[in-house]
């Protein structure tokens, strides 16, 4: 079929602005060292280029329209009518019905070669629909207007390093006008549009032009061909693949690297200042994103995720991070951007992670655990591996006795948490067991059996309350930690413990929420130093499902599961947090941890009977 598109007059209207979007009407594109997300009204509101952790230059998302975003729709359309991934891919195609017909955008980010790229692609299905695009480019998180000109039939964009060039397959009718480029064409059943947006530094030679169809072939092949080599065969078998998809694409290609979101100050609270920066890599999911990796087949992203920890950890035991940068990068420091209203509101909107400071002693035991998780599951281990093993341990040797900021990164006083305490004892037990199988390895076995034997005597001692039958949040604490519920998963005691058993009922009654769970007490700002509330933390309520599948309570773990899937949005992404009262998500957004939860929780409710 011969495609025709027609060309309108620039109209004398512009488009209103955008009202707030809802997390969950998010969806994520990327291309594997950035990514993007698009609303459902077909507005791209946050993009970091070229890498998740650069200045966005689409920050709408946390501010309005006029700091930065692209809107591509029907004209005079609001949310699209429906939307969804194609089939093991991140390639999301969104169609709209209108009143003289139906269209298709399919937006993706390809895998680049040198410069990345948005390719948005518009194609008829029915009758003819009139679109209207509408791209502003506000470099630096909204704050730079750019230079416009046009070359070579380009819209090309410049301020500084950054330069952006934007162009269409075939060509149609664009204009600038209140800085911004817009766009307005016809499109028949049959018909497609192509626009392509990218990104390289300015002082750079404009790259080489990708084609819209051929990337889009690729895309697929290449994410069709990654999601085959998963091992999961069981129940939401299409659930677990999202989520590794969406870890696959939160990774960093270069290094191996995982972000824990794409976002930053996204709030846990409507309207309150906790917003975080969550575009790094924390050192406190290692153990479970390896694990969940290997598990689902995937043991060459586990490696390269294994060696970006070896890599971000090594030097001195006592300068070691919570969190880096997507390269390992140290410095990460904390500054607010005062001309960001932010999200619903939620002022400051922050750039950086001061948590980056913080002591957390739980980060050595999950650095420790992670390298004895790789051995075992047969990764190859660097002969430098084992002698970092023995200098962390003798770090927390010196150190396990202090009190830190724990596993939430409170920025209240540091206390003896007892998560905290507990991965001292998994640090200290992977070591062990490592030199009782290989005692040709060098260490004193005796000294970290000792080491292993009182760090846990102290937690039973100091870290239970017997009154209660429960763990505590921390040492004399009355309060409770949703992280208690990983003491039976890491082997510090059976899941047929009383206290085991305790420690789980407990957490259910006092941190559940409407059948979720908080990740500690309600009375928050007593023990992070923040005001305000935050939602049920969507990876603990996770964790319960596990504890409960341990304890031989499957069914009310699987029930507990069924719900957690039904938090998801419409193309099956979880934020940080969730609303149970408002039914919204809250946090940053896609979040990492949450999806790992997801799949860890999916092998061990069937993965016995659900492999590939």
């Amino acid at each position: 079929m011969s495609r025709r598109i027609e060309d309108l007059a620039p109209p004398t209207d512009l488009p209103p602005a955008a009202d707030l979007v809802p997390i969950e009407d998010l969806a994520l594109i990327g291309d594997h060292q950035t990514a993007a997300l698009v609303g459902r009204d077909g507005s791209i509101g946050w993009l970091c280029l070229p890498r998740f952790d650069s200045a966005a230059c689409f920050a709408a998302l946390l501010g309005d329209e006029e700091n930065g975003h692209w809107r591509l729709a029907p004209k005079g359309a609001g949310a699209c009518t429906r939307r969804a991934y194609r089939p093991d891919s991140l390639v999301l195609d969104s169609e709209w019905d209108t009143e003289t017909g139906s269209v298709r955008v399919t937006d993706f980010m390809p895998q680049r070669d040198r410069a990345p790229d948005v390719v948005r692609i518009v194609e008829g299905l029915k009758g003819r629909v009139t679109l209207r695009s509408t791209l502003r480019i506000r470099f630096d998180y909204g704050s730079v207007v750019p230079w416009m000109r046009q070359q070579d039939g380009h819209r090309v964009a410049v301020a500084g390093p950054d330069s952006v060039w934007l162009r269409s397959e075939p060509a149609v009718h664009t204009w600038g006008r209140d800085f911004g480029t817009h766009s307005e064409f016809t499109v028949e059943e049959g018909e497609k549009v192509a626009f392509v947006l990218t990104w390289h530094p300015s002082h750079e030679p404009r790259p080489a032009l990708v084609d819209p169809y051929e990337s889009l072939r690729h895309s697929l092949e290449d994410w069709r061909a990654w999601t085959a080599r998963c091992h999961y065969e069981g129940p939401h078998r299409d659930a677990v693949v999202r989520s590794l998809i969406t870890l696959k694409a939160l990774t960093y290609a270069p290094t191996g690297g995982i972000v824990a979101a794409p976002t930053t100050s996204l709030p846990e609270e409507p309207g309150g200042v906790r917003n975080w920066d969550y575009r790094y890599c924390w050192l406190r999911d290692s153990t479970l994103t390896l694990g969940a990796l290997l598990a689902a087949g995937f043991s060459e992203e586990a490696g390269a995720w294994r060696d970006w920890l070896l890599r971000a950890v090594a030097g001195n035991p006592a300068d070691l991070q919570i969190v880096y940068g997507l390269a390992g990068e140290r410095r990460l420091p904390e500054y607010e951007v005062p001309w960001l209203s932010g999200y619903a509101d939620s002022a400051p909107v922050r750039i950086g992670n001061e948590a980056v400071e913080q002591l957390q002693l739980d980060v050595y035991g999950e650095v420790v655990d992670s390298l004895a998780l790789a051995d075992r599951s047969g990764l190859a281990t660097p002969p430098h591996a084992w002698h970092l093993q023995l200098s962390l341990l003798e770090f927390l040797h010196q150190k396990w006795r202090e009190p830190d900021q724990g596993l939430w990164e409170v920025r209240g006083p540091r206390r003896h948490f007892v998560y905290s305490k507990v991965m001292v004892w998994v640090a200290a037990d992977r070591t062990v067991r490592a030199l009782e199988k290989n005692p040709k390895l060098r260490g004193d076995v005796e000294r970290w059996r000792k080491l292993r034997d009182e760090v846990h005597r102290e937690v039973c001692e100091r870290g239970y309350d017997p009154e209660r039958n429960t763990f505590t949040q921390s040492y004399g604490s009355t309060e409770l930690d949703a992280s208690l519920l990983l003491i039976p998963r890491v082997g510090f005691l059976p899941p047929d413990d009383p206290r085991v058993i305790g420690t789980i009922d407990a957490v259910h009654a006092e941190l559940g929420h409407d059948g979720l769970l908080r990740r500690y007490t309600a009375d928050q700002t007593a023990i992070d130093g923040l005001p305000g509330q935050e939602g049920v933390f969507v990876v603990c309520s996770f964790w319960l499902a596990d504890a409960l599948h341990m304890t031989g309570r499957t069914k009310e773990a699987r029930e507990l599961f069924e719900r957690l899937l039904s938090l998801r949005n419409d193309v099956g992404l979880l934020a940080e947090e969730y609303d149970p009262a408002s039914r919204r998500q809250l946090g940053n957004f896609p979040q990492a941890f949450s999806h790992i939860g997801l799949v860890n929780t999916a092998l061990a409710l069937h993965g016995a009977d659900a492999g590939g």
